[in-house]
């Protein structure tokens, strides 16, 4: 740690000189007015140092190295300019149309998967562009194009899934909606699935040490949904999509102005999914994908800009009802729900969420900003013969104050106050198995807490260094203080170096989250009340930009690693036939480094590929005991191929798996024993997409290798007996999945 600070202190004392980096938007003639041109490329002149317009046509472009502060824009089917900057530190520029082109191109939003090259943290940014991709039905499968986020399965039997950072589970990472914390306790395990893709703007995504303005949650990193705003999206889009097992989606989303003057701006967005048939590839008895039934509604209203003086206001409200049934082939749920002769799972929940969002700018110095959420989630589950009931209230608040109390310099502190009621049933309709833990459970959450945090720009904005603290108190813990630091330093106009450093804490809801402890047929051994887990994250990252003729790339590496003081493990070694719930204060750490690079050629061909190694362990009496389902070794490819005239477009990606250290089942029987590490794998997924007009066409296969890991399930011929087990997944279970969907927008 004193390296570390020593470190900080000679780079923030660095006395040369830099330039101010450039910010601009993009415009295109568009007949008597303009519009805007996402995906114009623009570079200082003579240099490789460049950038690419977002979806706003906004762009942000590191220093010029040169004395000649030149800019050159160009853009498909428009005539490019040359613009002198001069000492300006914000352009608009708008290019005129070529009409010898103009008739035989389309102009669309084209930008791609990018890092944020002024944010002092390096974020990852996955836009809508991106996720047209792929079949992003939810927020779950929307990472299939990039790395730094595993999706990993927690329920084979209902699907539920998690999103990894770092190789930790998905409860270390913080999920934000708009900046909320609407996902956790209950709505963790199927939270993330009832955000389809079509409401999502951008996924910001922060491995490490994050700001400690939404909490103190975030250990591992942070994943936050932009949805889409109600005054920068589409008049109206539909999307209908339906997959080889017959499972059905449907989305429609309208935007409007409102009110007098068109101040107010509404979106309204429905979803919809319709079950699959009954499926059972691998011959196992059981379904390879559940029975899921979801009807989603979501409204959000907004009212002015949040960077003009004045009040800015957002709110919404959302709604969620879904059913998941899954479990033998021959079970139906009117007649065999909670029996004890054909097993099946059913999970029946209602959630309802509210939030809004308010600020007054008082001008350019001062804003008072005040933000809150509520979420409602009743929930009546049967997991075989455990039958799990249970409803959450949880709501949130933070009022801040920011201060920029000099040209470079910006102060946020505020107060924030987390709520949560979390009340759990469970009773079992047999107890042949003779499992104790049937009752009432309750965890609430109580945390009032301060907060304070302040961006330093040095050297025009050469080294930017943001520290921050909060302090809270848990109603039973007592007082939780969290310090974060993250520093920039633009080595070079191409390089950036990043480094960060802070501490993250959480309370554990144990059944919400460990729903395996439902399914199995374990007993559950309270041993001492579960303490929140804590744990310290280290990271550091170099980012490297070139534009060259007809190419622009970025190349990254990155390294994070996490050190707990308490975490919470299920012990499943101890005894094969019981679940140990115990805290754990022993060495447990992980290690995570990434290298990627992504290509664009000609604006057609975008390439990218990654490289991730994972290292997650923790000692135990003196032996160092590797984590279950994190590869050591996992590599990731995509390719995406548009023609000029963007119709056409072709997509590919493949990721590999390195084998995974399993739980240990070699105290069971021979039948039920499996071995201690999976096998090597690797899915390939392709999409190819039509344009026409406002209309897109898509068809693609996923897992097209059509891999499966062999018997998922352990004991599924006997799925009442004390060796049932689904925590053994760690690979496809349903084969290779083919869909065709379309998309229609009007703009």
């Amino acid at each position: 740690m004193i390296r570390i600070f020593l470190m900080l202190a000679f780079v923030v004392g660095l006395t040369h000189a830099g330039a101010q980096p450039l910010r601009g938007k993009v415009f295109g003639e568009a007949g008597e007015g303009r519009e805007i041109l996402p995906g114009a490329v623009v570079h200082w002149l003579g240099t490789s140092v460049g950038a690419v317009a977002n979806e706003n046509g906004v762009f942000e472009l590191d220093a010029c190295p040169s004395a000649d502060r030149r800019l050159v824009a160009s853009m498909n089917g428009y005539i490019g300019d040359t613009i002198s900057v001069g000492d300006r530190t914000y352009v608009s520029i708008l290019l005129r149309r070529d009409a010898k082109l103009l008739s035989t191109v389309t102009i669309t939003d084209r930008s791609n998967a990018t890092i944020l090259s002024l944010d002092v943290a390096k974020t990852e940014v996955i836009s809508k562009h991106e996720l047209s991709k792929a079949a992003c039905c939810d927020l779950a499968g929307c990472f299939g194009t990039q790395a730094s986020v595993q999706p990993q399965t927690t329920n084979v039997i209902t699907n539920a899934q998690e999103l990894r950072i770092l190789g930790l589970s998905g409860v270390y990472n913080q999920v934000l909606v708009d900046g909320l914390p609407l996902i956790s306790g209950l709505s963790y395990t199927y939270g993330i699935s009832t955000y389809p893709g079509s409401i999502v703007n951008n996924i910001y995504v922060s491995k490490g040490t994050t700001s400690v303005l939404q909490g103190y949650e975030a250990i591992s990193g942070q994943i936050n949904l932009d949805s889409k705003q109600p005054d920068h999206t589409d008049k109206l889009y539909l999307n209908a999509y339906m997959n080889s097992f017959g499972e059905k989606h449907g989305n429609a989303n309208f935007s409007a102005r409102v009110g007098k003057g068109g101040k107010w701006t509404t979106l309204l967005a429905l979803h919809s999914v319709q079950p699959s048939q009954r499926i059972d590839g691998n011959q196992d008895g059981f379904l390879d994908l559940p029975l899921l039934t979801r009807y989603m509604i979501s409204n959000k209203w907004k009212y002015g800009e949040a960077d003009k003086k004045g009040f800015f206001v957002q709110a919404g409200v959302r709604g969620v009802k879904e059913s998941r049934i899954g479990g033998q082939n021959n079970f139906y749920r009117t007649a065999d729900e909670g029996s004890s002769t054909v097993y099946g799972q059913v999970v029946d929940y209602r959630q309802g969420e509210v939030f809004a969002k308010a600020a007054y700018r008082f001008s350019d110095r001062h804003v008072l900003a005040f933000s809150t959420s509520g979420l409602f989630h009743d929930q009546h589950s049967f997991f075989g013969t455990t039958h799990y009931t249970a409803s959450q209230v949880s709501a949130y608040a933070n009022l801040q104050h920011e201060w920029k109390w000099k040209k470079s310099h910006q102060l946020k502190y505020g107060i924030s106050f987390r709520h949560q009621d979390l009340k759990e049933q469970i009773a079992f309709s047999d107890t042949t198995l003779r499992r104790t833990y049937a009752g009432s459970y309750s965890t609430p959450l109580q945390v009032p807490g301060v907060f304070a945090e302040n961006t330093f720009r040095w050297l025009n904005d050469k080294v930017t260094l943001l520290t921050g603290v909060r302090a809270d108190h848990h109603q039973v813990w007592g007082a939780y203080i969290t310090p974060r630091a993250m520093l920039k330093y633009v080595l070079h106009p191409q390089h950036t170096l990043r480094a960060s450093a802070g501490r993250g804490w959480r309370q554990v809801n144990l059944f919400s989250e460990q729903v395996n402890l439902l399914v199995s047929s374990r007993d559950i051994v309270f041993v001492e009340p579960l303490k929140p887990e804590a744990a310290w994250n280290f990271g550091a990252s170099h980012t490297y930009r070139f534009v060259l003729p007809g190419t622009s790339g970025t190349i990254s590496a990155d390294v994070y690693g996490t050190q707990f003081s308490n975490q919470f493990f299920p012990d499943y070694d101890t005894d094969p036939t019981r679940a140990y719930i115990r805290n754990f204060t022993g060495t447990s750490r992980s290690l995570g480094i990434q290298v990627d690079g992504a290509l664009t050629f000609f604006r057609k061909l975008d390439v990218r590929a990654a490289y991730n190694y994972l290292d997650v362990y923790r000692v135990v009496n003196d032996v160092r005991q590797s984590l279950p389902f994190n590869p050591r070794n996992r590599a990731m490819g995509a390719v995406s191929y548009r023609t000029e005239s963007n119709k056409w477009q072709a997509d590919m990606n493949v990721h590999w798996f390195d084998r995974m250290k399993l739980p240990d089942t070699r105290s069971n029987p021979a039948p039920y024993a499996r071995g201690l590490y999976s096998v090597p794998y690797s899915t390939l997924n392709m999409q190819l997409t039509f344009r026409w007009k406002a209309l897109d066409v898509y068809a693609g296969c996923e897992n097209v290798f059509n891999y499966r890991q062999p018997n998922p399930i352990i004991s599924a011929d006997n799925p009442f007996g004390r060796y049932f087990d689904i925590s053994s997944v760690w690979g496809p279970t349903r084969g290779r999945e083919f869909y065709v969907g379309v998309r229609y927008a009007i703009k």
